[in-house]
């Protein structure tokens, strides 16, 4: 009896390594069939590359207008009322000089 029970046993593990080869044969063709599939989204990629580079200059060159016209517009309204507190604050000196006197 324990001989036959381990006749089975061996004839269940050369099936299991039969399978388990078998698998591992279909395993490596999948991994053939996705290297390739790899390889063409590489290429298709690289071909984008270009016009990201492109989006990407012309989206440094909007940034770099737009902080030119936001430095000019705020120098020039700082200009503008930097003047007027200026002058208020000239305008109370004098008063205040006037009422010394």
């Amino acid at each position: 009896m324990p001989e036959t029970l381990l006749m089975i046993i061996y004839i269940l593990l050369i099936g299991f390594l039969i399978v388990a080869i078998l698998i591992g044969i279909k395993l490596l063709g999948t991994l053939g069939k996705v290297n390739e599939i790899l390889d063409d989204v590489h290429e298709k990629i690289s071909s984008l590359d270009k016009i990201f580079e492109i989006v990407s200059i012309a989206g440094d060159r909007m940034a770099a207008v737009t902080e030119g016209a936001f430095g000019f517009l705020t120098s020039i309204t700082s200009k503008l009322f930097g003047k007027s507190k200026k002058r208020k604050k000239r305008a109370k000196i004098e008063e205040e000089d006037e009422e010394d006197e």
